[in-house]
């Protein structure tokens, strides 16, 4: 119901004010009088617009982060283990929900329940929320009897991805924002600095050498065609938004990603890393192994990766041994390879991936700490670059002034 802003006087005499909730304003007054107060004004509260709000629910952009669905998962798993039916963990789980998709995908959800689907059914018709991994462990749970035990594995494994992307989004963040300094300087020293440089080089009619030039061309160029860079900027940004959303554009976007220098491994490792984790995950719960490769292909996060992972499903289904299909990839070291052939003659495949999905995270954080001291050594080349042009542009022909000014 609306919200009401009321003046009025009491029983004696005394002003009072404040909100109150209504159907209109005649219930609102008819209320107060109740109450013993005299309404002197009655305004209805205009409810503010969230613009943003707005625009996420016209187009769907509505997201959930990775702590929410950790958050929730863990909750699952507490109240299914603590004897909860799912319809009444799901409805308390609800009470505490401030994310829109996610209570819209569990209204549905719990309107799926109680007219009789299972659970794996009803997430699946939520594919922004629950990933084709995330169903599939619910389907095994479900069909195995041991569903908080599939929400406590499904827990730590976001729980280990969500570490590993903080871990790179933390190591990124120093050399980004140096980075976006060094455009920023840039562009404030061809726009202002520059030009006023320029006027005096002008005036004195000096003879200027090459770096001065090309300084001055470029602040010429950033001057005039500011606008046209803009815009040209904008719609590449549009276009490659589009490349990469085709099929053939993401694959290719993906296989660039993990192998560009220096963050490629380190990107190409957590993939690697969340493959075996998956797997093992998987596997030990009683998915068939290829049913496990094709759900892990559609939720690894990598097209490029994801076509060696359907590789391997294809060479399995033609009779090929695991390790075979899985050297054929090229993704695996030989070290990593031993650990494949050693778990597929002992029988202990999920663990043997356990291990291998440990042996990744290690070297991943290993690599995350060290990734600044690799960065560094480009920034500062790059920094001292763009200094020694700048010196080499601005400085040497004051130089000349301040000496035909000495003679």
């Amino acid at each position: 119901m609306p919200q009401f802003e009321f003046k009025g006087r009491s029983g004696n005499g005394q002003p009072v004010g404040g909100e109150i909730e209504g159907a209109s304003s005649t219930a609102v007054a008819s209320l107060l009088m109740d109450r013993g107060v005299t309404p002197i004004s009655i305004v209805e509260k205009k409810q503010q617009v969230d613009v943003l709000e707005v625009l996420k629910e016209r187009f769907d952009l509505h997201s959930i982060s990775i702590e929410e669905l950790l958050m929730f998962t863990r909750q699952m798993g507490a109240l299914i283990k603590a004897g909860i039916p799912i319809t009444r963990a799901i409805s308390g789980i609800l009470e505490s929900v401030e994310n829109p998709l996610l209570i819209k995908s569990l209204n549905d959800i719990l309107e799926q329940l109680e007219s009789g689907r299972n659970l794996s059914v009803s997430c699946a018709r939520h594919p922004k929320v629950f990933s084709n991994l995330y169903i599939s462990m619910i389907q095994v749970g479900e069909n195995t009897g041991r569903l908080e035990e599939t929400f406590a594995l499904m827990a730590d494994y976001i729980d280990r991805n969500r570490r590993i992307t903080q871990n790179i989004k933390t190591a990124l963040r120093y050399p980004t924002t140096v980075i976006s300094f060094i455009a920023i300087a840039i562009g404030i020293v061809n726009v202002f600095v520059i030009p006023q440089f320029a006027s005096f080089f002008e005036t004195n009619k000096l003879e200027l050498p090459w770096q001065t030039v090309l300084l001055l061309n470029t602040s010429n160029f950033f001057v005039d065609y500011w606008l046209y860079l803009t815009v040209a900027l904008i719609a590449a940004f549009i276009g490659f938004k589009r490349y990469i959303n085709t099929v053939d554009g993401r694959y290719k976007w993906h296989h660039m990603v993990v192998r560009a220098p220096v963050i490629g491994e380190i990107l190409h490792r957590s993939f690697m890393a969340r493959f075996a984790r998956s797997f093992a995950m998987a596997y030990g719960a009683g998915v068939p192994i290829v049913q496990a490769m094709g759900v892990i292909s559609r939720s690894i996060g990598n097209d490029y990766i994801a076509g060696h992972v359907n590789g391997m499903r294809e060479g399995i289904e033609r009779g090929e041994a695991l390790t075979r299909t899985a050297n054929a990839t090229g993704m695996f070291t030989p070290v990593v390879m031993q650990m494949f052939a050693v778990g597929e003659e002992a029988g202990n495949l999920d663990e043997m991936m356990t291990f291998i999905a440990d042996f990744y995270e290690e070297e991943v954080d290993y690599d995350v700490k060290t990734l600044s001291d690799k960065i560094e050594p480009l920034i500062y080349v790059a920094v001292g670059g763009l200094v020694l042009i700048l010196a080499l542009g601005i400085f040497v022909p004051m130089w000349d002034v301040a000496q035909l000014a000495g003679r």
